[in-house]
Parts: structure tokens; C-alpha cells; sequence
């Protein structure tokens, strides 16, 4: 199967009136087609519900996306049931078949790109950039994982002995629950989905509640790209009234969930309890966060680490898993920086992301407001606030300005608990190996980052810092498909790596065969 290289998605160009133009257009395509109803699908018949979730605009609560279906434990046995039956041809498809579906997902992705970037706007209430970048990484995970299965699909080699054939191969599973999160509603649930599917499982993908109209489009797409009947089953619901059930079936073989710490061990508690009928030890991909840091230390280029500190720590409102939400400073430059970091995040263009100026909208859904607004109390006690006004005193909209807090001290709750919003704490260091000890003193282990000229530091941190990615002198978040494989160890997960050469076997069984002749 001859395809091209690998590359990433490219960027689109703001600067460029034509893309601006065009953007606004979708938005308006878009905006018109508001409201509407998604029902669950299951085995490819659409199937309506009693109850129904409403998914509303975060920068305008008052305006409904659309209305989505609400599954219940009797929906959720129907699609574990179907994706059971569907499974036993769908895992004899041939890989390169699978590969193919993928590839034409991307392609009509591709096509969607505007259109898809404005659901992300009305949905996600993201500024277009982040939309741009989380829409290309969902073209990247469909192009990198059709490669990968193409890769894997003869297995890999092993030794052999004088008479003898030995074979090293992987084969499916069988159904998948994907759990996805609301920060990332088209990548990361697309990149989920996908490594399951073209491994040769069946999916039962429940998206997060709060945004389910975009989980329904990506849907559409794989549907379009010729995905059979049963082998990715919609069904949206909350999480409380179907999550226990889908986790704990007898049926379920493996669940991949990226989310909170406390569901995510909770999935895993569920997991590991054999069920009536249960003949396998489930697998279990998780990814639940961080509390991820930047440190810089007295020799680094102050600007940039600035400018980069602010970048990964406000980009989405703070609500990615790989966000900086501690700074942590050398005492000798620890003014200064947090001056820089101040002047700014004071010049951030916050507000409605109607345009591509704008660099951060409003935080995802009400309970992420009052917990960000909660924390803002508590840093309030703990330390300084030198930057940020109360929320909720700019009117409409689930909007958190940028806050930040200094002196802060490394026991305070703002600077321990994730608080997935947009708040920075700065911490200050007699020296590298205090910070690094302030870094990794955390129960979780995502992403980190380092800014330094001197050497010595950053050989120590390439092997000390205690994170699942580290970056030395760039920002700590846009990891890249293919590029920077994601993922962290710890409380913030299983190190799955997704987007790298690791991720696709976690989905599947490998086998040993053995012929004498």
C-alpha cells in the first residue's frame, strides 16, 4: 500500500484575509445550523431516547448547540451487544482496509476543516487558533495510525531456531469503551477511536456531555469514510448514569479514558473486578491530567521563557491536561520574570472568539466555572493574587480572566491540586535542584519543562524531571502526532503515549506461533 511520507497538518495562516473570510463564513454556516437533534447510534440505526442533553455555547450559555440523545443502561447494553456481533467480522478485516477507512477519514476531515473548526467555536468556546491546532491533530492522529497499523500488521521479527518457524503477530481484542473528554472533543476523541477501530476492535464511544454535537460530527465522518455498520457506536449520556455500567460489562475488553484523576481510578478499580462471564483481565489506557510546571533557572533567556510560560499557561483558559500551572523561578530572576509574565498576560486579548485575535475564550461549562472560581478563593488565602479579576464580574459567558498568584508556597492547595483553569502560580528556588525537587514534588507526571542555557541543568532534567514529556526551552503544550507521543506517568496515567509508535499494540494481542518441521 504506497502512501506518502508522513507529515503533520499544517497550521492555517490568520494573517491571511482569504482564511479569515472563509472562517467567518463557516461560523455563519454553522451558527444557522444550531440546535438540531443527535440521536444515539448503535449498529447504524439512529435511536432516539426519553431524556435528551443539551450542549450550550460557553461564551453564550443562552445559546443551545444542539440537542443530544441520553443514554441510558438499557441503550448502553444494546450497544455493547452490537459491538459484540460486529466484532467478529470487523477484527477479520484486513488491515490495509481498516488503514484505508482511516486515511478517507482524514481526507474528508480535511475537506471539513473550517466547518469543523467552528463547531469547536460554538461548542468549546475555542479561539480559532486552538480550534485550528486541535482539528489538525485529529487529521494527524487518522494519517499516523493508518501508517502505524500498516507497520504492525505482519507483526514483528523474532528468532529462530535450526527446524522450527517462529511467528510474532498481533491480532484484535475485541469492544472498546472510549471515554472521551470536553477539552479536546475532536482530537482526542478521534485519536481514541481511531487506534481502536483500525487495530481491528469495535468501539462503544461515549463523549463527554458537554460536548457531544462535535463527538457526533467526528461520527459522521468516520460513517461517511465507509466504517461498517456496528463498529463505532454513538452514545452519548452522562457519565454517572452509564459510565459504572459500559466499564464494569462483562463484555467490555478494554477501556481507553482521558479525564479527571479520580474517574480515571475509579475505571480502573471498576476494571479490575472479574465480572460473571468475564474471560480476560480488562486493559485499561488512561490519561487523568497533571499539575505540570516550568521551571527556569537564573542562565536562561528571561523573554522567551516568559513569553512561553504564558503561551502554556492561558492557551484554551488553562483547560489542557499539559497546561503550566506552576512557574517556578530562581530566586535571582524571579522578579523579573514575573514581571514579564504579568505585562504579558496583561496584553492577552480575551472574549468571545468571534474573530482571530482573540487568544482565550471562556472556560468549557458552569461546574468547570464555579470549581476555577472556588480556587480562586482559596489562592486568595494561600498567596498573592497579582493579576485576575473575580468571575463572573464580566456578565455573560463562563468567563475566568487570567490570574495569577506570587509567593506562592509549595504546600498551598493552588499549588498541589489541578485546578484545570486559567491560573498560574509562581513559585520561587534557592537553586536547580530545589526547583526540580518543587517540580516533582506532585502525585502526577505529565508534562514539564525546563528553561536554562546551562548544560549541566539540562542533562539533569533529562533524567531527573519526573514527567512523561519534558521540554527544555520551548512551551510545555502542543505536543505534535508522530512528533512528541503523549502521555504521562504517575496520577496523570498509563503512559500510553498516544501519537507515537507505542500506542496502537495497547489495543491489540500479540501472539506467538511456533511450526516444527
Amino acid at each position: 500500500m504506497g502512501l506518502p511520507a508522513y507529515k503533520n497538518e499544517p497550521y492555517l495562516d490568520w494573517s491571511d484575509e482569504k482564511n479569515v473570510e472563509a472562517m467567518r463564513g463557516a461560523l455563519k454556516k454553522v451558527g444557522d445550523d444550531l440546535g438540531r437533534e443527535y440521536p444515539l447510534i448503535v449498529g447504524g440505526e439512529r435511536v432516539e431516547t426519553d431524556g435528551e442533553i443539551p450542549s450550550v455555547n460557553p461564551a453564550n450559555p443562552s445559546q443551545v448547540v444542539g440537542h443530544v440523545g441520553r443514554a441510558t443502561e438499557r441503550e448502553a447494553d444494546m450497544a455493547l451487544e452490537t459491538a459484540t456481533s460486529a466484532f467478529e467480522s470487523w477484527s477479520r478485516t484486513e488491515p490495509e482496509a481498516r488503514a484505508r477507512i482511516l486515511l478517507r477519514a482524514a481526507a474528508t476531515m480535511q475537506r471539513r476543516k473550517l466547518e469543523m473548526l467552528a463547531w469547536e467555536v460554538y461548542e468549546s468556546g475555542k479561539p480559532w487558533a486552538e480550534a485550528d491546532a486541535q482539528v489538525a491533530e485529529a487529521i494527524d492522529f487518522l494519517e499516523y495510525y493508518a501508517r502505524e497499523m500498516l507497520r504492525l500488521k505482519d507483526g514483528k521479527d523474532v528468532y529462530s531456531v535450526a527446524g522450527e518457524e517462529n511467528e510474532y503477530f498481533y491480532q484484535p481484542m475485541g469492544v472498546g469503551v472510549v471515554i472521551a473528554p470536553w477539552n479536546f472533543p475532536t482530537a482526542i476523541l478521534t485519536g481514541m477511536s481511531s487506534a481502536a477501530i483500525v487495530t481491528g476492535n469495535t468501539v462503544v464511544l461515549k463523549p463527554s456531555e458537554h460536548t457531544s454535537v462535535t463527538g457526533a460530527k467526528v461520527t459522521a465522518i468516520l460513517e461517511e469514510a465507509g466504517l461498517p455498520e456496528g463498529v463505532l457506536n454513538f452514545l452519548p449520556g452522562y457519565g454517572s448514569e452509564i459510565g459504572d455500567y459500559l466499564v464494569s460489562d462483562a463484555r467490555t475488553r478494554f477501556i481507553s479514558f482521558t479525564g479527571s484523576m479520580k474517574t480515571g481510578l475509579r475505571i480502573n478499580e471498576l476494571a479490575a473486578k472479574q465480572q460473571e462471564g468475564q474471560r480476560w483481565i480488562k486493559r485499561v489506557i488512561v490519561e487523568t491530567g497533571g499539575k505540570d510546571a516550568l521551571v527556569v533557572d537564573d542562565s536562561a533567556d528571561l523573554d522567551a521563557a516568559a513569553e512561553d510560560l504564558v503561551k502554556s499557561a492561558y492557551g484554551y483558559a488553562g483547560q489542557k491536561c499539559s497546561a503550566a500551572s506552576r512557574a517556578i523561578l530562581h530566586q535571582d530572576i524571579y522578579d523579573e520574570v514575573l514581571q514579564k509574565v504579568v505585562e504579558k498576560t496583561r496584553a492577552l486579548n480575551v472574549g468571545v472568539p468571534n474573530n482571530p485575535e482573540v487568544f482565550m475564550g471562556p472556560v468549557q461549562n458552569e461546574p468547570q466555572f464555579e470549581k476555577v472560581a472556588n480556587y480562586i478563593e482559596v489562592g486568595d488565602e494561600e498567596a498573592e493574587r497579582v493579576l485576575g479579576e473575580n468571575p463572573g464580574d464580566g456578565g455573560q459567558g463562563y468567563f475566568v480572566k487570567p490570574t495569577i498568584y506570587s509567593e506562592v508556597d509549595s504546600e498551598a492547595r493552588i499549588a498541589r491540586e489541578e485546578i484545570f483553569g486559567p491560573v498560574l502560580s509562581v513559585l520561587k528556588a534557592r537553586d536547580f535542584d530545589e526547583a526540580l525537587k518543587i517540580a516533582n514534588d506532585t502525585p502526577y507526571g505529565l508534562t514539564g519543562g525546563v528553561y536554562s542555557r546551562n548544560r549541566d541543568h539540562l542533562e539533569q532534567a533529562r533524567t531527573e524531571f519526573k514527567a512523561g514529556n519534558v521540554y527544555f526551552n520551548r512551551g510545555i503544550t502542543g505536543a505534535l502526532v508522530g512528533v512528541q507521543p503523549f502521555g504521562g506517568y504517575g496520577l496523570s496515567g498509563t503512559d500510553s503515549k498516544a501519537g507515537g509508535p507505542d500506542y496502537l499494540p495497547l489495543h491489540m494481542l500479540p501472539r506467538t506461533v511456533v511450526e516444527r518441521f
